[in-house]
C-alpha cells in the first residue's frame, strides 16, 4: 500500500537528491507527473525563504479536498494500478518550478516499469483528469528513463530544450545525433515544433543541438523524463555511448513587429504619422477649439464677471470722486462726429446681409482700429482681433506658430515639437529616400490654427439656435444665412504690415478670411496701410466685390475742435483768476489763436493732432509744441532712414536725401521724375516702395499706376525743411551725392573709352564707323564736363564743412 503523501516528501533542500536512477536498486522506478501544480506559482521561487517546504503542504491541503483530490499522484497510481497489490510507492518529490512531481515505486519480479507506465497512461486516457486551475489540458505521466538532476536553482522552464551530447566515460568520444533519430526519442513526450543542429562549422564543444516543443509542459516531461539518458550503440550513440544533458533555454522572442518596422520603414514611417496625427487631432482639437471660443467669448475674463461689474459699478462713484477725471480719449467725440457716417456704413454693413468683407484702408495713426473696434464694433458681442503685426515680426517658425496662437487663444501649442520632428523626418528620409510626414510645415500649422478658429466661430454662430425657432427645420448654413446678425466679427489688423512679396503670413491670413466669407461664418473686417491691398486679397477671393473705406488725415477744422475738447476733458491744477475759474481751460488760455497758424503744419494725422493735444495740457504753448514735434520728427527721420547702418534697409541715405531735399522744395513730386534721377537709376522703383512702407513717403496712384509723391506723413513736409535748412547736413549728404554722381560719370567714360579703344584698334577704320566715334566722343566730353561741374560744387560743400559746426 502507499504510505502517506506528506511523510515522504523531501523536507529541505538538502535532501533534494542529485539524480535518480532505475538502476539503483532492482524492481524500482521513477514516474514524473506533469500538470499536476499550476506552473504561475513559480513566482514563490523569488521569496526569501525556502521554497520547497510550500510544496509538501500545498499539496496535502490539495490531497484533503475531496474535490480535487483525483489530481494527486499517489492516488492516480493506485487506482490504475489496482490490479497489483504488490507496488508500493516509496517517495514523492513535488516540483515546483515545473509544476509536476517524481513518483518512486517499486514493483514485484512479474511485472516491469514499462507495463507500470502503459497502465497509468491507459488510466489518465480514459479518465481524462484535469485540474481545476488549468481545465484544457489533463495529468500526463511519463516513466523517468534518465538520470534526472533535481535542483533548487532559479532556472524556470520553456519551450525550447538544448540537448547536448556526452560522453558516457571521460576521455570518450560522444556521437552527434540527427534530427531524425532525435525526433524518435522526443516525440513520444509532446509535439515537436522545431529542430535546430549545431552548425557544422561550430567550434563549441560539447556538440548540441536545439529541440523546440509546441507547449512548455511537453518541454518539462520530456527533460525530467530524457536528462541523462544513455544513447547505446545500436540506438545510434557510438561504440562508447553518448548522454543526454537537457537544460531550459529561453528562446529569443522573434520581434517580428519590430523587425517590420525597421524593414518597412517607406510604409511604418508615414503610417505612424499618420497614426499620431490622428490622434493628436482627436484628443487636442476639441481642446484647442474649447479654448479659442472661450478667447472669443471672453468666458473666463474677470472684467466680464457679473460680480465684478456690479462690485465696479458700486465703486464708480466713490472713485470718480476721489480722483480728477482721466480719461486718455478725452476729445475723441470730434473725431467721431466727423466719422459718424462712416461708422454707421459699417454696422449697417454688419447687419444687412452675409458675405461681408470690408476693406478700411487708411495711414498709419489715422484711427483705423479705433474707428472699427471701439466705435463700430462696441456694441457687438462676439468678436475677435487678429493683429499681424506680431506674426509677420516673429523670427523663426516656432515664434510665428505661437504668436498666431496666441491672436486667437489656440492652445496647448507644441511649436517646440516642430524643430524635433522636422530632425527626425530628415534623419528617415535619408535613410528611406522619400518625406515620412512627420514634420509639419509653417504653412501646415497656421492652417490648423485658422481652420480650429473657424471651427469655434460656427459653433459660437450657431449657439444661439433654438430647437423651437420657427426656422428650426433650415439646415446650419441656410440659418446662418438667415440670421446675419448672429455671425462673429473677425477684425484682421495690420494687414500686409511691412508686407513682402509671397510672404506664408498673409496669404494664410487672406485664404482663411475668404473661407469664413465663402462658408457665412463671420463677417470680416480687415484694416490696411497699404494701399496695393487688392492685389493680395484677389488672389484669395478673385469674384468677391469688396466693401472699402478710405481713411484720410482729419480736416483742420476737426483737428482744432479734437485739441479743444482734449482740454477741456480735465481741468488742470494752475492757479486762474476766480472771475475765470468757471471757463472751461480751453477760454481760460490766451494762446490758443496759434492753432490757426501751426495746425497747417501738423496736419490732420491723428496721433500727431493727440500728441500735440498732450504737450498743450502739460502746459505749452501750440507754436511751442509744434516746433518740438516737428523738431523730433526730423531727428526721426535722421534715425530711421539716414544715420547708422541697418542691414534691412533697401535704400541707400543718398536716395533717401535726395526725396528729402526735393520735397523740402516742392511738397509733390513727378513720380517719373524721381526715377530719371543718377541715384534712382538701378533698382529705382523697388527703392521707393520699401521708403513708402518704411512711411517716409506716400505714394499716390491714378487709374492704377503711381501718379506722383507726397510726404509720409504731413508733419514730415516741416520736418524735410528743417533739416535742409541744415547747412552741414546738407553740406554732408549733398556732398555725398555729388560723390555718387562723379562715380557714375566716371564709370559710364571708362565704356566710352573702351569702346573707343576697341574700334581704335581695327586694321582699318570704315566710314560707316565715324558716327558711332563721334558720337561716343560727345558723350566722353558731356561727361567730363558733368564732373567738373560735380567738383567744383564738391569743393565748395567742402568749404562750408570746414568753416562750420
Amino acid at each position: 500500500m502507499a504510505q502517506p503523501v506528506d511523510t515522504m516528501m523531501a523536507q529541505d533542500a538538502s535532501d533534494l537528491p542529485r539524480s535518480y536512477s532505475t538502476a539503483e536498486r532492482p524492481n524500482e522506478g521513477i514516474l514524473f507527473f506533469g500538470n499536476v501544480l499550476p506552473l504561475r506559482l513559480q513566482w514563490l521561487l523569488r521569496l526569501p525563504f525556502h521554497t520547497d517546504r510550500i510544496a509538501p503542504e500545498f499539496l496535502k491541503r490539495i490531497n484533503d479536498n475531496p474535490t480535487i483530490a483525483a489530481a494527486d499522484p499517489v492516488k492516480l497510481m493506485q487506482k490504475a494500478m489496482s490490479g497489483q497489490p504488490t507496488l508500493q510507492i516509496k517517495e514523492v518529490l513535488p516540483r515546483l518550478k515545473e509544476g509536476g512531481a517524481f513518483v518512486k515505486f517499486s514493483h514485484d519480479a512479474s511485472a516491469s516499469p514499462s507495463e507500470v507506465e502503459a497502465a497509468l497512461k491507459a488510466y489518465l486516457k480514459e479518465k481524462q483528469i484535469r485540474p481545476w486551475w488549468n481545465p484544457f489540458q489533463r495529468i500526463r505521466a511519463a516513466l523517468v528513463r534518465g538520470r534526472p538532476w533535481v535542483e533548487d536553482l532559479y532556472r524556470l522552464p520553456s519551450a525550447r530544450l538544448k540537448a547536448e551530447f556526452l560522453p558516457s566515460d571521460p576521455g570518450e568520444q560522444a556521437a552527434e545525433l540527427s534530427q531524425e533519430q532525435l525526433y524518435s526519442f522526443f516525440r513520444p513526450y509532446g509535439k515537436l515544433a522545431d529542430i535546430i543542429a549545431q552548425p557544422a562549422d561550430s567550434k563549441i564543444v560539447p556538440r548540441f543541438a536545439y529541440l523546440d516543443f509546441a507547449d512548455a509542459r511537453r518541454a518539462i516531461m520530456a527533460k525530467n523524463c530524457m536528462h541523462g539518458y544513455k544513447v547505446l550503440e545500436e540506438e545510434g550513440g557510438g561504440k562508447a555511448g553518448t548522454i543526454f544533458r537537457l537544460t531550459y533555454e529561453r528562446k529569443a522572442k522573434p520581434h517580428w513587429i519590430r523587425d517590420w518596422f525597421f524593414n518597412h520603414p517607406r510604409i511604418v514611417i508615414p503610417a505612424l504619422a499618420v497614426l499620431i496625427t490622428s490622434i493628436t487631432v482627436a484628443i487636442f482639437d476639441p481642446v484647442r477649439t474649447f479654448f479659442i471660443k472661450a478667447h472669443i467669448t471672453r468666458q473666463f475674463h474677470l472684467t466680464d464677471n457679473k460680480i465684478y461689474k456690479w462690485f465696479k459699478a458700486q465703486a464708480t462713484d466713490i472713485l470718480v470722486k476721489m480722483r480728477h477725471r482721466d480719461d486718455d480719449d478725452a476729445g475723441m467725440e470730434a473725431i467721431w462726429d466727423d466719422r459718424k457716417d462712416l461708422i454707421e456704413q459699417i454696422q449697417t454693413w454688419l447687419l444687412e446681409s452675409v458675405n461681408t468683407f470690408i476693406i478700411v484702408q487708411g495711414p498709419r495713426g489715422s484711427g483705423k482700429r479705433d474707428l472699427v473696434v471701439d466705435q463700430a464694433l462696441k456694441h457687438k458681442r462676439y468678436k475677435v482681433i487678429i493683429d499681424c503685426k506680431p506674426i509677420q515680426e516673429a523670427r523663426g517658425d516656432s515664434a510665428t506658430i505661437n504668436a498666431a496662437a496666441a491672436q486667437v487663444g489656440y492652445k496647448p501649442v507644441f511649436s517646440w515639437m516642430n524643430s524635433i520632428s522636422g530632425m527626425i523626418d530628415m534623419a528617415a528620409q535619408g535613410a528611406t529616400g522619400v518625406k515620412t510626414g512627420f514634420s509639419e510645415t509653417l504653412d501646415s500649422q497656421l492652417t490648423k490654427i485658422w481652420n480650429n478658429t473657424a471651427t469655434a466661430l460656427k459653433q459660437i454662430a450657431l449657439d444661439g439656435r433654438k430647437k423651437d425657432d420657427k426656422d428650426a427645420h433650415l439646415g446650419d448654413d441656410e440659418w446662418l444665412e438667415a440670421h446675419p446678425e448672429r455671425l462673429p466679427t473677425v477684425v484682421i489688423d495690420n494687414f500686409l504690415h511691412k508686407s513682402q512679396e509671397g510672404s506664408i503670413v498673409y496669404d494664410k491670413i487672406a485664404e482663411w478670411a475668404a473661407g469664413l466669407i465663402t462658408a457665412n461664418v463671420a463677417h470680416v473686417i480687415i484694416l490696411t496701410n497699404d494701399v496695393s491691398y487688392s492685389k493680395s486679397l484677389s488672389k484669395a477671393l478673385p469674384n468677391r466685390v469688396f466693401r472699402e473705406i478710405s481713411l484720410s488725415d482729419c480736416s483742420l477744422e476737426t483737428a482744432k475742435r479734437f485739441v479743444i475738447t482734449h482740454l477741456d476733458a480735465e481741468d488742470d491744477d494752475l492757479p486762474v483768476n476766480p472771475a475765470e475759474k468757471h471757463l472751461p481751460p480751453s477760454q481760460r488760455r490766451k494762446d490758443l489763436h496759434e492753432l490757426d497758424d501751426v495746425l497747417p503744419l501738423l496736419g490732420g494725422r491723428l496721433t500727431d493732432v493727440a500728441f500735440l493735444a498732450n504737450r498743450l495740457k502739460s502746459g505749452e504753448t501750440p507754436s511751442k509744441a509744434v516746433r518740438e514735434i516737428v523738431r523730433q520728427s526730423a531727428s526721426e527721420i535722421l534715425k530711421m532712414y539716414i544715420m547708422g547702418s541697418d542691414e534691412a534697409r533697401r535704400w541707400t541715405p543718398e536716395q533717401a536725401w535726395h526725396l528729402i531735399r526735393t520735397l523740402a522744395a516742392k511738397e509733390t513730386l513727378r513720380y517719373n521724375e524721381i526715377l530719371l534721377a543718377d541715384t534712382y537709376k538701378s533698382g529705382g522703383e523697388k527703392v521707393l516702395q520699401a521708403l513708402e512702407q518704411a512711411e517716409l513717403i506716400s505714394i499716390v496712384s491714378v487709374n492704377g499706376r503711381p501718379h506722383s509723391i507726397r510726404p509720409g506723413k504731413p508733419v514730415y513736409l516741416p520736418a524735410f525743411r528743417l533739416l535742409h535748412e541744415d547747412r552741414v547736413l546738407r553740406s554732408r549728404l549733398d556732398l555725398a551725392l555729388l560723390n555718387e554722381s562723379i562715380k557714375l560719370e566716371n564709370a559710364s567714360i571708362e565704356k566710352y573709352e573702351a569702346e573707343l579703344r576697341n574700334l581704335a584698334e581695327l586694321p582699318k577704320q570704315p566710314a560707316e564707323l565715324a558716327p558711332r566715334v563721334k558720337w561716343l566722343l560727345g558723350k566722353v566730353e558731356a561727361s567730363q564736363a558733368k564732373v567738373e561741374g560735380y567738383e567744383s560744387e564738391s569743393n565748395t560743400l567742402k568749404k562750408v564743412l570746414v568753416n562750420e559746426y
